[in-house]
């Protein structure tokens, strides 16, 4: 099927492009009240999560409301610790909670990696195959997966924290089990991303959300290593790597097998150009806070940032998700001023 709007890819690649994409992470529900009447009717996240139909349906409404350039499939990083054998559950408004967690070689018991992921993980790729069919080539569609690293942290923690510390603990404690459990979920990630790019995902993004938690070093080690193993064996499509706050590792994120480095709101465009270099598409990256400004702020700061692009290889977004109090309607007001913008360079 051909795509109508195809500038994300275009962006991705390096082509000529007329106009800069835009899409938001977390777009696919969170601010949008027509997602929180979908989700009433189940009995919570991991449902919706887990029923195709009804992912494919809040995946396609930001692009139908919002006007993206592109849809992400509604899903959640944690779809692969729960397919190795260590399920979650979603608290609300505490987020995710693991019973069982990994601390010495007996927890790998929860960590399998010879398993058939497109059964296991087969809602999604039918939430893909369904989104597709909807938007009819209207838009691309993103697949994603959290970072081994990111996925180790949750898998060690049992659930959300400031610092990390049991994981972190294990790096210096068990090195030989940290490594063992990232082999296993790298092995795992690459055959999840490639199992959505055969159900038709156009392009994939790997979400490192704590990379900035660990020194350079230590990200180098336990983070890019693995992140370097999934960029070289995903050569279908595109592949985005969002290290969130790993400023330090920027020169090295660039020299890995990826078209495109996201950013967060923490690097300047021009400072990140710089670091990168021009063989990469740079991804960001407006701090979310500013939609809780005027609308006027939102077009101004939205301006400002575009301006400060020193090449064409950008796709817009923000520096992280897009939080839930946020009004639509800034969103709106964002994207409006992304699409009304003249590329120069």
């Amino acid at each position: 099927m051909s795509l109508q709007n195809d500038l994300i890819l275009r962006a991705a690649r390096g082509e000529q492009i007329e106009r800069y994409p835009v899409w938001l992470m977390r777009q696919a529900g969170r601010i949008l009240p027509e997602y929180r009447a979908v989700r009433s009717k189940l009995s919570g996240f991991k449902e919706l999560v887990e029923t195709p139909e009804r992912a494919a349906e809040v995946t396609i409404q930001p692009v139908d409301l919002l006007d993206v350039d592109a849809a992400i499939i509604f899903s959640d990083i944690l779809v692969v610790p729960e397919a190795m054998g260590l399920s979650y559950e979603m608290v609300e408004k505490k987020g995710p909670w693991f019973e069982k967690t990994i601390h010495d070689e007996s927890g790998l018991k929860w960590a399998e990696s010879d398993f058939d992921v497109e059964d296991r993980l087969s809602y999604v790729l039918e939430a893909i195959k369904l989104t597709n069919r909807e938007l009819n080539g209207r838009v691309p569609l993103i697949g994603f997966a959290g970072a081994p690293w990111t996925i180790f942290c949750y898998m060690v923690e049992g659930k959300g924290s400031k610092t990390f510390s049991e994981a972190r603990k294990m790096l210096y404690a068990n090195p030989s089990l940290a490594h063992e459990l990232l082999k296993r979920i790298t092995k795992v990630t690459i055959q999840y991303l490639k199992a959505q790019i055969r159900a038709g995902a156009h392009l994939v993004q790997v979400f490192d959300s704590w990379a900035g938690i660990l020194g350079t070093e230590q990200y180098a080690e336990f983070g890019l290593r693995y992140l370097k193993e999934i960029s070289e064996a995903i050569q279908e499509v595109p592949i985005t790597l969002f290290s969130k706050g790993a400023i330090t590792s920027l020169p090295a994120l660039s020299k890995l097998d990826c078209q495109t480095i996201g950013l967060d709101w923490n690097m300047h465009m021009d400072e990140a150009r710089k670091l990168v270099g021009e063989g990469r598409t740079l991804q960001g990256n407006l701090d979310p806070c500013v939609l809780y400004g005027s609308h006027e702020l939102v077009a101004n700061e939205t301006k400002r940032m575009l301006d400060s692009f020193t090449s064409s290889r950008h796709i817009v977004n923000l520096g992280h998700g897009v939080y839930p109090d946020i009004d639509p309607d800034k969103v709106r007001t964002f994207i409006k001023t992304v699409k009304e913008y003249e590329i120069t360079s």
